[in-house]
């Protein structure tokens, strides 16, 4: 596994209950701020495997972005769980719910 790897499942291990992050914020927290796509590979490929809480992760505009129908509805029910606001199109408050670590 790559340094950058472990730094992404760290990041992400670390959102707490209620908080959001975009891809986008993690891949720069882990340490390159261009590589958002490689987060959604970490989600997809070790989700889990590191037991991630990968419902916590957003995109930039707010919105939860998995394609598949069924994982987009278990998102949004894992984040409403948290008290997470999902409003009718899908979008979160990112001025509300976004987590910023340390």
């Amino acid at each position: 596994m790559t340094p950058f790897t472990n730094q992404v499942i760290t990041v992400i291990q670390k959102i707490p209950p209620g908080k959001v992050m975009t891809y986008g914020q993690i891949a720069s927290e882990a340490g390159n701020a261009r590589a958002a796509r490689q987060v959604v590979r970490v989600l997809h490929s070790m989700s889990q495997k590191h037991n991630l809480p990968w419902h916590r992760v957003i995109n930039a505009k707010g919105e939860l972005a998995i394609p598949d129908e069924a994982t987009n509805w278990e998102q949004r029910i894992r984040l409403e769980a948290e008290e997470v606001q999902v409003s009718s199109d899908g979008r979160v408050d990112l001025r509300k719910y976004q987590w910023f670590p340390g």
